[in-house]
């Protein structure tokens, strides 16, 4: 499942991903010219001994620009949050290695600290992600004991000192950021769930017999989407928005046919199977709900292929709507339509079971039965309490 990052915000990681890089390299390609060139040449006193040979060279900065072509790869991938990790770990190992080649049998000489490090450490924050600001901090701190260690010098002490006296800094400022990003997020999380109440509401006023049918769709995808394991806590409230909308496209659907006591013509079960593709088409442009995509539109397709309105096959279909598929069929059958009346759940669940390999995908159903109990648990607690409407609209 791709994961489902705001558009907006992805185009403020490659922002910063941009802006971060190019930083990077005119800082340190600035810090070695200075200290390499201009030093030794144009300022008097400088002693070229102090500085022992160089013997990576260039070559550092040969592996330094091929990681361009690397994070241009990786952002066509999505994969940006890996960019900075790799930027960080190639030059503080490359750092590492430098200052040990350099100043091993030279510890007199040894040098701690430089821009890129600070540069690095200070730059945490605008990433909002304490993880990355832990990978920094630790990353400095046993670069320099390792270096002190190996090259046998106390003066490593000092760039440890300065690391933790600008990490505290750094700190302040990416909680700081953190709880910007947060309110700004809670706030759009809340529009989200004012749409999805306005919409679920919608719904029942043109069709009363499907009262509390996505709430409880979405409870029982989501007990079955946790009891698999696969999903993180940003998926599953995505997953969450995505059952609730998934008949959205049944406001296009005219009452008449919607709630027709009889059973639907050939011509009228077209129509209704073309609240899929409606409701495709309602959220496709809604920053935020794009992950809902596949659910709303492939919630209908069958393991067999003879589902709608792509008829799609087994593992074609997406996994997210195999999941809701099991989840809206159990519902619908224990719920009144007003062309029958409601199965018992235990005779929902027997179907669900027979309909493992054709119309239901085989390793769901198996988890299925795991979770059952807790699915008549929702059901029952749902009879009890008619009334409790959006109960379950909520950050998971």
């Amino acid at each position: 499942m791709q994961k489902p990052i705001y558009q907006s915000l992805m185009n403020e990681e490659q922002r910063t991903l941009k802006w971060f890089i190019i930083l990077f390299y005119v800082i340190s390609i600035s810090f070695d010219f200075f200290y390499g060139y201009i030093m030794p040449t144009y300022m008097a006193g400088y002693k070229e001994d102090n500085s022992p040979p160089d013997l990576l060279g260039s070559w550092m900065y040969v592996f330094m620009f091929l990681l361009i072509p690397i994070s241009i790869y990786l952002s066509k991938k999505s994969k940006l949050y890996t960019i900075k990790y790799i930027y960080f770990i190639s030059y503080t190992l490359f750092s590492l290695i430098r200052d040990i080649t350099a100043f091993l049998g030279h510890e007199e000489n040894y040098r701690s600290g430089n821009p890129v490090e600070i540069f690095f450490l200070l730059m945490t924050p605008i990433f909002v992600n304490s993880r990355f600001f832990l990978v920094v901090l630790l990353g400095l701190i046993i670069k320099y004991l390792v270096a002190g260690i190996i090259i046998k010098t106390t003066n490593v002490i000092l760039a440890i000192v300065m690391i933790a006296a600008l990490s505290i800094f750094a700190y302040i400022l990416l909680n700081r950021f953190q709880s910007y990003v947060n309110a700004v997020k809670t706030s759009y999380d809340q529009q989200l769930i004012g749409i999805v109440k306005g919409v679920i509401s919608t719904l029942e006023l043109k069709d009363p017999y499907t009262r509390g049918h996505s709430e409880r769709v979405a409870a029982y995808a989501l007990i079955l989407a946790k009891e698999i394991g696969k999903f993180n806590k940003e998926e599953l409230k995505m997953f969450n928005y995505a059952c609730l909308l998934h008949d959205i496209g049944k406001v296009h659907i005219p009452d008449n046919i919607l709630m027709k006591p009889t059973s639907l013509t050939k011509e009228e079960y077209e129509i209704i199977k073309s609240h899929t593709e409606v409701g495709e088409r309602a959220v496709e442009n809604v920053d935020g709900l794009q992950g809902s995509i596949s659910v709303i539109r492939s919630h209908h397709e069958r393991w067999d292929g003879k589902g709608y309105p792509d008829q799609l096959q087994g593992k074609d279909i997406p996994y997210l709507a195999r999941i809701t598929a099991v989840a809206d069929a159990f519902d619908a059958m224990t719920s009144s339509r007003s062309y029958r009346d409601a199965l018992p759940p235990e005779e929902a669940y027997k179907r669900i079971i027979e309909g493992k390999g054709t119309q239901f995908d085989p390793d769901l159903v198996e988890v299925f039965k795991e979770v059952y109990p807790s699915w008549e648990k929702v059901h029952k607690e749902w009879d009890n309490n008619p009334v409790n409407k959006f109960s379950n609209i909520h950050i998971v």
